[in-house]
Parts: structure tokens; C-alpha cells; sequence
């Protein structure tokens, strides 16, 4: 019977084979630990960042958990609900019907003509004025599928419930006037005449010459170039932008006083305070609701260009007015010159040695009232 061959191995390579056997083996567990490792801190990061960007859901007026209903309010072709005051004379004896819109971070209760005009001239015009929080403002109901095509039929729609007629006036006032543009588009055969009192300007609107648009958003404080940026490009970051301790967030969001010029300080050192309402009631439903989606839709990507529009009015049985201060640094004169260049059918006042507040300087809502109406 043959016998075995027995190979002779070295030491030396003996004990290198035990050496790579114990590395490989050793190294394994590392590895699949650290990958391990890797699956679950990128799980937390995404799971921290959805958390972080997702708002809070708003406290809808009238909700168990919300804030009471104190104003009268209609009932839209979706099931929302929209809230409204009243003033001036009764609409029924009045000769002008005027729907005024709000700004940013203010809701139904500022409104220029009740606050600011005089009420004798409102009672000698026989003028009546609705104003309504737009939605999530106030006791507005949230739109979630709010656009500026949607703001514009509420308008039409607010009009009919309350009998207003065929035609009424539309005037919008700051991010107001911006969202007024839109009635211009979708409802101009409902509108009297139209008034947009220093309106915000959207940067990203296309027909802007990009070296006007870019010249004016340098002006701006980094902090708002960034915010805006945030609101066009990345809507569902606005709230997670605003709302972080990281960066400057949006200077008019937290109610800075530095984008104020000196005209619009000495018009603020005039007032007497904001009511209770008009303090509370803008944010009351959350901030996400009324600022952020505010700023999201206001500075985001629209559906027209509102600088391609057609005169409303061809046989000047109405007008558009805009109204600008020169040192208004919340929306810059250079863009309202173009947009009165571009469409040589708006009624163009610009204001020197005014700010973004001029509407409340001593006698100027009546100035503008009385212009709109043309009397």
C-alpha cells in the first residue's frame, strides 16, 4: 500500500497564512457593524429633516383646538370658509362697492379706508368696502391648493354672496396689491377700476430684464435675498427656513424695523397702536399658513406674467392706478417704473419722499380714494 506524501512547511509561511486568516476574520464584524452604523445615523438625518421641514398642521378657526369664529364668514365652492368685515355705508344704498385686500402678516382688519380715510368723505361718497383674510389668515380657512388664479375667483366669489353686482372696485395694498394683478387676469369683467397701493413685486417674473431684477435683489438685505430664493426655488423650505436658528430668517417675517426708510418711521411714530385683533389675528392659525405660503405663492413661479396683460378697460369705463413711494425698500421704485413703462395703461403716481406707509400719511387715503373713484 503506498503511503502519503507529507508536504514540509515552513514557520515562517505558517505563521503568515495564520496572520492573513486572523485579519479577515477580524475585520468583518468591523465592517458590517460601520455599515450598520452608516443605514441607521442617515435614516435618523432623513427622518430629523422630514420632521424639521414638515409645518405643524394649522388650529382651524371654529376647531376644538382652534381659535373662535368672531366674524361673519361665507362658504366657498370647496367647503372653505372665508372671513369678512364691512364698512362705510350700507351696500345697498352705495354708489362705490370697494373689496379690499390685505397684506403680509395682516388680515381683514387692516383696512386702509376704515382705518385711515376720513368717514365723512366715506359717508359723503356713499362708498361701501369689504375686507376678507385671504386664506390662512386670520379666521380664513387654510387653502392648501391656494395659487393666484384661486385668490382671484374667492374675490368673485366673496362679490356674489354678498350681492355686490356685476361690477365692484379691487384695492390691494403691499403683498395685497402684488396679489391684486391676478383679478386683473382671471376677472377683469367683474372690476370697476382696480388700486394697488405700493404692491410687492415678484423678482422671478419673466418679463423683467435680468439687469434690473438682479440691481434691485442686491439692494436687498442678504438675509431677504436668501429668504425670497428659498420661497421661488424651494417652497417646501419656507417654513423649515424661517422658522431655523441656524441663519437670519426673513427681516419682515420677524417684524424688523430695519427695512423701514425714514418717511415710513416718521409715519409709524403717528400711530397709536394696532387694536387686539389686528396684533393676534393675522398668525392666529400658524405661521405656516398665513407668512409662509404667502411668501411661497407671492414669490413663487406664476401662471402668467402680469407685465403681458391687456388694458381692462380699452373704452375708459375704468382704471388701473398704482401708487409708489420713491424710498420704499420693502418693493423698489425701479421695478414700478418698469411695470408703468410696460403697460402704459396703469394711472402711475409715484410718491416722492415716501416710503412703503405712505397710504397712512395725514390725508393720503383720501387722496386715493378720491382718485380711484375719480371724483
Amino acid at each position: 500500500m503506498a503511503a502519503g506524501v507529507t508536504r514540509k512547511i515552513s514557520a515562517a509561511s505558517a505563521r503568515s497564512h495564520t496572520r492573513k486568516a486572523k485579519s479577515s476574520s477580524s475585520s468583518a464584524l468591523p465592517k458590517g457593524i460601520f455599515k450598520k452604523v452608516l443605514v441607521v445615523f442617515f435614516s435618523g438625518v432623513l427622518a430629523w429633516a422630514y420632521q424639521a421641514t414638515r409645518p405643524p398642521p394649522p388650529k382651524i378657526c371654529g376647531s376644538p383646538d382652534g381659535p373662535p369664529v368672531t366674524s361673519p364668514r361665507i362658504k366657498l365652492r370647496d367647503g372653505r370658509h372665508l372671513s369678512y368685515l364691512e364698512y362705510g355705508v350700507p351696500k345697498e344704498t352705495a354708489k362705490y362697492k370697494i373689496i379690499y385686500v390685505h397684506g403680509f402678516d395682516n388680515c381683514k382688519h387692516h383696512n386702509l379706508f376704515a382705518t385711515a380715510a376720513s368717514p365723512a368723505l366715506i359717508e359723503d361718497l356713499k362708498v361701501y368696502t369689504v375686507s376678507f383674510d385671504r386664506p390662512g389668515y386670520g379666521e380664513s380657512d387654510p387653502d392648501p391648493n391656494r395659487t393666484p388664479k384661486s385668490l382671484a375667483l374667492d374675490i368673485e366669489e366673496l362679490a356674489d354672496q354678498l350681492g355686490l353686482g356685476s361690477k365692484f372696485y379691487v384695492v390691494g395694498m403691499s403683498m395685497g396689491g402684488e396679489l391684486v394683478w391676478s383679478c386683473l387676469k382671471y376677472i377683469p369683467h367683474r372690476l370697476a377700476g382696480v388700486g394697488l397701493i405700493a404692491p410687492v413685486v415678484n423678482h422671478w417674473w419673466p418679463s423683467f430684464p435680468s439687469n434690473i431684477s438682479n440691481e434691485v435683489y442686491s439692494e436687498m438685505f442678504k438675509q431677504d435675498q436668501w429668504c425670497l430664493r428659498v420661497a421661488h426655488h424651494l417652497p417646501w423650505l419656507t417654513h423649515w427656513w424661517n422658522t431655523q436658528k441656524w441663519f437670519p430668517s426673513s427681516s419682515v417675517a420677524s417684524q424688523s424695523l430695519a427695512m423701514f426708510s425714514p418717511p415710513d418711521m416718521e409715519v409709524l411714530s403717528k400711530f397709536n397702536g394696532q387694536t387686539e385683533a389686528q396684533k393676534t389675528q393675522p398668525r392666529q392659525q400658524g405661521e405656516y399658513e398665513s407668512l409662509h405660503r404667502d411668501l411661497a405663492i407671492a414669490f413663487g413661479k406664476w401662471e402668467f406674467d402680469p407685465m403681458e396683460l391687456e388694458n381692462p378697460f380699452p373704452n375708459n369705463e375704468g382704471s388701473v392706478h398704482v401708487w409708489q413711494g420713491d424710498d420704499d425698500r420693502f418693493t423698489p421704485v425701479k421695478l414700478q417704473r418698469y411695470i408703468a413703462q410696460r403697460l402704459p395703461w396703469i394711472k402711475y403716481h409715484e410718491l416722492t419722499n415716501a416710503g412703503h406707509l405712505f397710504a397712512f400719511a395725514d390725508g393720503m387715503a383720501d387722496t386715493i380714494l378720491k382718485t380711484l373713484l375719480g371724483v
